[in-house]
């Protein structure tokens, strides 16, 4: 277990110092001058823009070496400091992060743990029964080839347009302030249900495609005819199926994290929702090199985190890797 535990942890962290040094690098070969966009803010003083500008390059430590810069970026990182945001000057890049990253939570966790489980649910009863599986494969196939966002316009034109169900952008009504009442919670809710619905159902189908061919696998094997040959009942064999099938569903689980979670900045991107994602490309439009970088680096550590989650999980529910490593130990 130990050995087991430091080997991953190993793995992780260095795939966390690539993944970081990448998030470094590209902002910086991407075109557009950041300091020039802040610097629009203050057209009034044109003769003090020079002084401006010198004062933000130093501020911003442009005016060091690239490797001076990388250096201090990761004494920084140590240290909990990830700069000031350019373009939102003075505002710390960490309070900018930690006000986004609540509607990532509120949005991911609830999608991915329930689309997971309604998904192989689901698939279970697809493998079994052929009525169903003629009904739901259709509908399972549609929705895991929908892009995310292609999806969210859909559901943003029906829900939002058409019906009038559903604001269609941000995460609460500009007149309202947050707080822990019934009139900011229900319109919360209001404006959380499309993004949410969105990669729900678009997760949904994958899961549930999975589940129904491995369903159709395992009560084929020779221990489910060994079994039914004994007289075990079709319950008990699908039960055995379901366990056996969900060991290759967990696994897909860590594999899709990262698709999952850029699907999840495009369905941010379309309906204006204030998380990690739309913060991020809105960082990228203008070339705000410390807010991109700390908020790719949250989504890194977000996807290396659930990773490291899901391969503690697996080891749980899988003898065979248990063993395994018992032996080795």
């Amino acid at each position: 277990m130990v050995r087991y535990l430091s080997k991953k942890i190993t793995i992780y962290l260095v795939t966390f110092v690539v993944a970081v040094t990448l998030n470094w690098v590209i902002p910086r070969l991407v075109p557009g001058d950041p300091i020039t966009s802040l610097l629009a803010r203050f057209s009034g003083l044109e003769g003090g823009r020079e002084i401006l500008q010198s004062y933000f390059v130093q501020t911003f430590g442009l005016n060091q070496s690239l490797w001076s810069q990388y250096l201090g970026f990761w004494r920084s990182l140590f240290m909990g400091d990830l700069g000031l945001s350019i373009t939102r000057f003075p505002a710390p890049v960490m309070d900018i992060i930690k006000n986004a990253i609540v509607y990532d939570f509120v949005i991911l966790l609830p999608s991915i743990v329930l689309s997971w489980i309604v998904g192989n649910k689901f698939g279970a009863v697809s493998g079994v029964n052929k009525k169903a599986d003629n009904l739901m494969m259709p509908v399972f196939y549609f929705l895991t080839s929908s892009p995310y966002f292609w999806f969210a316009l859909v559901v943003s034109y029906i829900f939002g347009i058409v019906l009038g169900i559903f604001p269609i952008s941000h995460a609460y009504s500009a007149t309202l302030s947050p707080g822990w009442n019934w009139t900011f919670l229900s319109d919360f809710l209001m404006h959380w249900f499309m993004p949410f619905i969105t990669m729900f159902l678009v997760q949904l189908g994958g899961w549930a495609i999975g589940m129904r061919n491995m369903i159709i696998y395992e009560t084929n094997t020779n221990y489910s005819k060994y079994m039914e040959s004994l007289g075990a009942s079709k319950k008990l064999i699908r039960n055995y199926g379901f366990r056996n099938g969900v060991l290759p569903q967990v696994t897909g689980l860590a594999v899709s994290l990262g698709t999952i979670i850029s699907g999840g900045v495009l369905t941010q991107v379309v309906f204006a929702y204030p998380g990690l994602g739309y913060t991020m490309v809105q960082a990228i439009k203008q070339s705000d090199y410390f807010l991109i970088q700390g908020c790719f680096l949250f989504l890194i550590m977000m996807v290396l985190a659930a990773n490291f989650i899901v391969d503690i999980v697996y080891m749980m529910i899988d003898p065979r890797v248990r063993h395994s490593y018992s032996e080795e130990a």
